[in-house]
């Protein structure tokens, strides 16, 4: 609805704020030269009439209507409560505006992407609906001097988000804050103290290639690039890795990657697509203590494992013999080597070589290895 406000002779309270839960009580005034009796009149809220229970004749040409216990207004533009005549025809309007005055905005939280900007986002506090017109500001200062400002971008596809964008400070600690109000009231949120360099989040990684390892039918290999908006600056990055199924929606997360900008994924289903991401976390950036804030992950790819193929031998039975043999060993090693690697720093040609020496340590020990893989 339009709120519509009429004067045609005829003293109105007009756009009252209550709160919820409140009494209202209004009239409808009709001069005496009209000659419309009150007992003729009705009122309306949001275009539906309402009882004559809650009218009162205060005199042949006032006639007053109580509303108890308000509910919230169903629109932000307020609820249209409208007297009329007997023929239906409208008198006078009034815009009413019930709701609650703004709790104490929560959940403050702030991220630098690349170090270009500072971003905030937040969210109401209580219930988090106050039923009629809030406005939020996001207020910021440094801490130790200058002057309170306040954030200009905010945003219109994330309700309750602003971003400041210039006269940006590094090394310099920022207090934050957001203040709530409308026509019933105003709260202030809580304090918060960063810096800039603390909260730096940026780019996923960019070049992410999955390719296979040979004919190892359950390995892959994953490498990337470094985030290039942060080229310049000193920091130590972290990656992570997640890896699924084609046909799953379930995602395994590789923890452990560290620093390095390649990692080989073991232990994989032959003959099976699989889709892989990486994301970054721009740590220690100029000697920076905080934990950091990981990247969005890159987008998707995806590379299948070998298929598992018997190898045989026409020739002869001991190159048959031969080669089951190198196959059981090249398993029993890849099942040594999820017990004793954890993650892609420990994944080395030299776990294989220490594997060799111990399977040669002793023709005992490689005939309980042999004779344990055919059981």
């Amino acid at each position: 609805f339009t709120c519509l406000i009429f004067n045609v002779a005829i003293v109105y309270p007009q756009d009252p704020v209550l709160r919820m839960g409140s009494n209202l009580t209004a009239s409808c005034w009709v001069h005496p030269e009209l000659g419309v009796h009150a007992n003729s009149l009705f009122w309306t809220l949001n275009g539906h009439q309402l009882p004559s229970s809650l009218y009162r004749v205060l005199s042949p040409t006032n006639l007053s209507v109580t509303l108890a216990g308000l509910n919230a207004s169903r629109q932000t533009s307020g609820d249209n409560l409208v007297c009329h005549n007997h023929k239906g025809h409208i008198l006078a309007g009034s815009c009413l505006y019930v709701g609650m005055p703004p709790e104490k905005p929560v959940n403050l939280t702030c991220w630098s992407r690349n170090t270009k900007d500072l971003t905030c986002s937040w969210a109401p506090g209580g219930k988090g609906e106050t039923n009629i017109s809030t406005l939020y500001k996001l207020k910021y200062k440094l801490r130790w001097y200058g002057t309170e400002k306040e954030c200009e971008d905010y945003s219109h596809t994330q309700p309750y988000s602003c971003s400041i964008t210039q006269d940006l400070h590094l090394f310099t600690p920022y207090e934050i804050w957001v203040e709530a109000s409308n026509r019933l009231g105003r709260a202030t949120s809580d304090v918060i103290i960063l810096d800039i360099l603390d909260v730096v989040t940026t780019d996923p990684p960019s070049g992410v290639t999955v390719s296979r390892l040979g004919q190892l039918e359950d390995q892959l290999s994953v490498r990337w690039e470094a985030p290039p908006a942060l080229k310049d600056f000193l920091f130590k990055a972290k990656y992570q890795i997640r890896y699924r199924l084609e046909e799953s929606q379930d995602w395994k997360v590789m923890n452990d990657v560290g620093n390095q900008t390649s990692c080989r994924l073991a232990g994989l289903r032959p003959g099976t697509v699989y889709f892989v991401q990486v994301r970054c976390n721009p740590v220690g950036i100029y000697g920076s203590r905080k934990a950091g804030i990981w990247s969005e992950w890159s987008h998707p790819t995806a590379a299948s494992t070998p298929h598992s193929e018997r190898l045989m031998s026409c020739d002869s039975k001991s190159s048959g013999d031969s080669n089951s043999t190198l196959r059981r060993e090249l398993k029993q090693f890849l099942g040594w080597v999820k017990k004793h690697a954890y993650g892609c720093s420990s994944m080395s040609m030299k776990l294989y070589d220490q594997w060799r020496v111990d399977m040669q340590k002793s023709p005992k020990t490689r005939n309980q290895v042999l004779q344990g893989d055919k059981s």
